[in-house]
């Protein structure tokens, strides 16, 4: 087995967002050291960081230079340019690894790789033009979500086709990208299993926290989901199954529909997620830990839950409402250092212990 990186060891986060900071921090509690890779200036991860490098991920001479500062490279978000990647595996250990990017970076392989496991998911076709998207809703039907197979998150790159004459201005929103359509589920709530799974192939989950989205942005999470027991079980073997297929190493957040039947895996996400900012205030060791654990080589921590919490992000004009929750009892604040608010932009979370 790899040794576990030793303390002052650098672990460089492409990507210096919300994630990217709240990483650091969890890092340099453990006595590790951070070196951001971000195209912005002045990231929110700059602030708690020990290093940043400004640069575009197309720049080889400045990736090369930040590989040779880190010991291991891990990232806060998805889509990163193959170019990267190509350059800095060859030169650091990337955690998690290409794989896991490959399949999610793209919403048709991640659908084939998910009913290849034998989960379930929303019926899907793929989508590259009028022709395919007219076969698309012959098989799979209205209501339907038109997105683009890369790069969409929060609501983007995503259009509501609520009867087949919603075809051409779907298609047209799609600007050209090849896209998948997506028939829609009839769940009672949507959940999401933070799992996380070690250099050992050892695997830790927190429980599933009960989601909920509006207008595409995720607003709240509560643990305990309000699920049976067979549910909660299901969700988190699903989990360690694609964790497992994967040979994954770090956090992954997976969202799940639930409906009257089964369990629907409607994404993977590769890193750690939103849905588990709770683990800051329901647990010894929050997902943020649990991933700087896994991807340097330590033992997974405990992940068990020790209070119940609800998790709600602060969503642009959220933030006029700081001073009212500064004075709530029980209540956990996390802000990201975003100078600008602007509508539909994450600018911190709290956590409430209920």
């Amino acid at each position: 087995m790899t040794e576990p990186l030793p303390q002052g060891t650098v672990i460089g986060i492409l990507g210096g967002g919300q994630l990217g900071r709240m990483l650091s921090v969890a890092a340099s509690r453990l006595g590790f050291r951070t070196h951001i890779f971000e195209p912005g200036a002045n990231p929110p991860a700059g602030d708690v960081a020990h290093r940043v490098t400004t640069a575009s991920y197309e720049d080889a001479e400045a990736l090369r230079a930040f590989a040779e500062t880190v010991d291991v490279i891990t990232y806060e978000f998805e889509n990163i340019p193959t170019s990267a990647l190509d350059l800095l595996e060859t030169l650091r250990p990337i955690r998690p690894d290409r794989r896991a990017l490959a399949v999610s970076q793209d919403r048709l392989v991640e659908k084939a790789f998910l009913t290849d496991l034998g989960l379930q998911t929303a019926p899907y076709a793929a989508v590259d033009d009028a022709e395919d998207l007219a076969e698309a809703l012959a098989e799979v039907g209205t209501p339907a979500i038109l997105k683009t197979r890369r790069f969409g998150y929060d609501g983007k790159g995503q259009a509501v086709l609520r009867t087949p004459e919603d075809a051409t201005e779907g298609l047209a929103a799609m600007a050209g990208a090849p896209a998948i359509l997506e028939g829609f589920v009839n769940f009672t709530k949507e959940i999401s299993v933070i799992g996380a799974r070690g250099l050992d192939g050892s695997v830790a989950c927190f429980d599933p926290g009960e989601n909920v989205h509006r207008e595409g942005i995720l607003r709240t999470t509560t643990v305990p989901a309000q699920i049976s027991d067979a549910q909660r079980t299901d969700a988190v073997l699903i989990a360690a199954q694609i964790l497992n297929k994967l040979d994954y190493v770090g956090v992954m957040g997976v969202e799940l529909f639930v409906t009257p039947t089964a369990l629907i895996v409607n994404e993977i996400a590769p890193r750690v997620h939103n849905s588990g900012h709770w683990t800051q205030g329901g647990c010894a060791i929050d997902q943020f830990e649990q991933h700087i654990r896994a991807i340097v080589g330590w033992p997974l921590g405990d992940g068990a839950r020790q209070s119940d919490v609800e998790m709600e992000n602060l969503i642009g004009a959220d933030m006029e409402r700081l001073p009212a929750l500064t004075r709530q009892p029980r209540t956990q604040i996390h802000l990201y250092g975003k100078t600008e608010v602007k509508p539909g932009r994450k600018m911190g979370h709290v956590n409430r212990i209920l």
